[in-house]
């Protein structure tokens, strides 16, 4: 049968090499209430410091550390006031008003003002998708005294708060105008933001540790925190971050009481601390999100019928028991926008849980590319991909095709998945993306949605219908209008399969049991005490 004949395609080890880590402190006494020093370990090394430069997750989580953002989202993802008290739209929808809150200060000391806020807009603006599109429709904004500013339109942009609130991949963070008037192109190395944390640049060890330091002058809002919202209670004095050589290497050093938390894991490691009765263990709060991506620049994938004839022969459920295995660390989301988000909704949906592949190759027949040969490009060094591949492999196979599958280091594959270019002249035909849900939760923000054709995100989906519906997206003036052309766009999607979405899994976080931290999206340093 072919789940069995795909799943045993699977069995692949995935070895890491053992190290040995001496810890920088002696073991700290449960239930101790220390909150002198919390020792963190994050899903990666930290290299760049400006969230500007890069859209890496491991930057962006530094950032929610030092900066803060003027709206933020709540666990419902709706946008809320974070530094901004009061604001108003005009009754055209075309002037925006924002009024910042008293008590901002920057690490330095000074004052928060409303031209520092304009010009790290700006600056966000020429980098992000969602910020390109705001600065296209902006004809002013304007710091009016030290507190307010204004934006003004040409066209209503009805995304206005969420777009200030954008968390994932280059969230809007405020800066003080003399970084924010640097290029974006020029990556920040200098640290000050106005968060509950100060960079302590003195520990800075690319790739290896780096800390904050409690801000004492930071006020936060008088509400319970909500997702990346709400008050950002500083508790600890000291946040230390360790990178280690492996993952059995950091949970073994959790378990000796020489860090305090793992930010994720897989539920292969699971079991390494899942009995252990000092540590907590949990789901993280957004699952991972994988996808098969075509390139449609190059045959057969330029052919919406081979497309398709994948599509046929592709169902989460298959992809998902054979990468995680146990359903209770996977969910099957056929939604684009996110099972559970304001833009949920099954118009299009494809995948019916049954693979069919009779016609699936009488399609691909059709389209004339019966045996054709793929080149698949593949990070040999991230775990998340390995399944992914294999299991693409052998869908393709069962197809009748032949799969080349060229296997690089992740700074190779990102560098290669932007090529247009034919196989022969170091092109590519199929790929896999490993996202974090929330990065697909808005068609304006979700990167497979990029329908711009060779000046697009990679794979280079060219259908400008799509692209006007994103216009129309942002100009719509109420959830109801999002939410009905966001419908639209998911049945467009999958009726020209612009990606496969492979369903969502969890990772997981430890921490030792007499800590608490926020659950959030992302790790953060505020809330967080013994």
């Amino acid at each position: 049968m072919i789940n069995l004949t795909r799943r045993s395609a699977l069995q692949l080890g995935v070895g890491a090499a053992a190290g040995l880590f001496v810890g920088p402190r002696g073991l700290r006494a449960q239930g101790s209430g220390d909150n002198s020093l919390f020792r963190f370990v994050p899903h990666a090394a930290l290299r760049v410091l400006d969230p500007v430069s890069t859209p890496a997750y491991i930057t962006r989580n530094h950032g929610f550390m030092v900066y803060d953002q003027l709206f933020a989202l709540d666990e419902n993802y709706v946008a809320t006031p974070q530094m901004v008290d009061t604001w108003e739209e005009s009754d055209d929808r075309l002037t925006h008003t924002f009024t910042l809150r008293d008590g901002l200060s920057w690490h330095d000391g000074a004052p928060v003002t409303a031209e520092d806020c304009v010009a790290s807009i700006a600056r966000w603006a020429k980098r992000d998708i969602v910020g390109l599109r705001l600065a296209a429709v902006t004809k002013a904004m304007t710091a009016e005294d030290e507190k307010t500013f204004t934006i003004v339109l040409t066209e209503p942009f009805g995304i206005m708060l969420d777009a200030l609130a954008k968390v994932s991949s280059v969230p809007l963070f405020m800066m003080p105008k003399r970084f924010a008037e640097t290029p974006p192109e020029e990556a920040l190395t200098e640290v000050v933001g106005s968060g509950p944390y100060k960079w302590d640049a003195s520990a800075f060890d690319p790739g290896a540790k780096w800390a904050y330091t409690k801000n004492d002058a930071y006020v936060p809002r008088d509400e319970p925190p909500s997702g990346m919202s709400g008050g950002k209670v500083p508790h600890i004095e000291r946040y230390e971050c360790i990178t280690f050589p492996s993952m059995q290497t950091a949970l073994a050093a959790l378990q000796n009481g020489e860090v305090d938390a793992v930010e994720s894991f897989g539920v292969d490691s699971l079991s390494l601390v899942a009995d252990d009765p000092d540590i907590r263990t949990a789901k993280l709060v957004m699952p991972t999100a994988p996808t098969i991506r075509f390139n449609w620049a190059q045959p057969p994938f330029s052919d919406i019928k081979a497309r398709k004839a994948v599509q046929m022969a592709v169902t989460q459920e298959d992809y998902l028991a054979a990468a995680v295995g146990d359903p209770e660390h996977y969910m099957l989301c056929p939604a684009i926008f996110g099972c559970g988000t304001p833009l949920e909704t099954d118009a299009g949906v494809v995948d019916r849980g049954q693979p069919d592949l009779d016609a699936a190759r009488a399609l691909l027949e059709e389209s004339g590319h019966a045996g054709a040969n793929v080149v698949m490009i593949h990070p040999t060094d991230l775990a998340s991909f390995q399944p992914l591949a294999a299991m693409t492999t052998q869908v393709l196979q069962d197809l009748g095709m032949t799969v080349d599958v060229q296997g690089m280091d992740w700074n190779s594959f990102l560098s290669r998945r932007n090529s247009t270019a034919p196989v022969s002249d170091g092109g590519w035909n199929i790929a896999h993306a490993v996202f974090a849900q929330l990065d697909f939760n808005s068609p304006l923000t979700n990167p497979n949605f990029d329908a711009r054709g060779l000046e697009g995100y990679t794979g280079f989906v060219d259908d400008p219908k799509t692209e006007e519906l994103k216009a129309e997206f942002q100009r719509a003036g109420s959830l109801e209008e999002r939410q009905a052309i966001a419908a639209e766009m998911q049945e467009r999607a999958y009726d020209q399969v612009f990606y496969i979405p492979l369903g969502n899994y969890y990772a997981y976080s430890a921490e030792r049991a007499d800590a608490t931290q926020v659950r959030s999206p992302f790790p953060v340093g505020w809330g967080t005490h013994f």
